[in-house]
């Protein structure tokens, strides 16, 4: 098995080099509306976002701002495919515009964008980001009326374009060997997510840095598993660091990628380079994981009913038997933008 993942340099509001219904699923984190470290690129695509934020009308900042995304967002119509899926990370804004203090609600933004194009909303997941702070209080702190909640989570949105996607029967096979764990299933459909953690940027480029708001590995790998089957083609119109595409090169699935600054190329292959060993440890520790579930449930008198045909364990559920997990066997870059990636699918007779 091989996959194709490709990255363009440019700006994702016209995406000229992918095909009309040519995508599966888009995973993507967008520049956060008023959040600070974004205003010099909003304000770059439109001039009047900065009049708006010196002229006090945080409103209006906010507005154009979201209608800049919508170019993307229009483009991300036009290219995936009837029944494919989006998934947006998005977190909400709070911010002091002259004495005036107000949270900008940007997955109410999006969510309302995209339920206008006729999109099917699918319920979403609050991640909810660990944090450190020794501080947390906003505010007026112990005295009431003027203190504030924290804004601690972010917010994973689900949309569906049109009815569900029509699998014929090669893709049926396909989907089958895509399974996920039981366990998975029960830990990843949760519509809280409390166990991951955020991303901290190891970069030199202390502006590159700032320009940087990657989501971690995990959340890219388990939307795209959940979501996708193997062979599909991923979207990321913001790819920043290369989250997604690092996630679909492990999870056995081509991708497409648009960054519109050249300075993170470097970083993305810089992270491919290692991108086979950390995938190899990724199954060896799924499988690992699954074979320490199975153990614990037999020492509480649970037996498996079923036999995974690949891997000679346990499952729970008979959807799990022809379940594979593929390995990455060697990366090819093709050039600075272009890789290919080829699998195996180790038969490992496990118990």
């Amino acid at each position: 098995m091989k996959s194709i993942h490709n990255i363009y340099c440019s700006n994702s509001a016209n995406m000229s080099e992918v095909s009309a219904n040519s995508i599966d699923l888009v995973v993507t984190s967008p520049p956060y509306p008023m959040i600070e470290m974004w205003d010099d690129l909003f304000c770059e695509m439109n001039p009047s976002i900065r009049d708006a934020i010196q002229n006090l009308n945080g409103k209006m900042a906010f507005k154009l701002m979201h209608e800049q995304l919508e170019k993307t967002w229009n483009e991300v119509d036009r290219v995936l495919k009837e029944g494919g899926i989006v998934c947006v990370n998005i977190g909400d804004a709070t911010r002091k515009i002259g004495d005036l203090f107000e949270l900008y609600p940007n997955h109410i933004k999006i969510a309302d964008f995209f339920f206008e194009m006729g999109y099917i909303q699918l319920p979403s997941i609050i991640w909810r980001k660990q944090t450190n702070k020794p501080n947390k209080f906003m505010g007026s702190g112990m005295y009431p009326l003027n203190a504030y909640v924290t804004l601690e989570h972010e917010h994973i949105l689900i949309f569906r374009k049109g009815l569900l996607r029509k699998i014929d029967k090669k893709e049926a096979e396909i989907r089958r060997e895509s399974a996920y764990f039981w366990e998975e299933r029960n830990q990843w459909f949760s519509d809280v997510w409390l166990d991951l953690k955020g991303v901290s940027q190891k970069m030199n480029d202390l502006d590159l840095r700032k320009k940087s708001a990657a989501y971690p590995f995990e959340l890219a790998y388990r939307i795209i598993n959940m979501y996708s089957i193997m062979n599909d083609t991923i979207l990321d119109p913001f790819l920043g660091t290369g989250t997604t595409t690092l996630a679909a090169m492990s999870s056995g699935r081509n991708s497409v990628g648009f960054e519109i600054d050249s300075k993170f190329l470097s970083h993305i292959e810089e992270r491919t380079e290692n991108i086979k060993d950390i995938q190899n440890e990724i199954v060896t520790s799924r499988i690992q994981a699954h074979l320490n579930f199975i153990k614990k449930r037999e020492l509480q008198d649970k037996k498996s009913k079923y036999i995974n045909d690949n891997y000679g364990f346990p499952t729970i559920t008979r959807q799990e038997i022809k379940m594979k997990i593929p390995r990455i066997s060697n990366v090819n870059m093709v050039n600075n933008s272009s890789y290919e990636i080829d699998y195996s699918f180790e038969i490992q007779k496990t118990i």
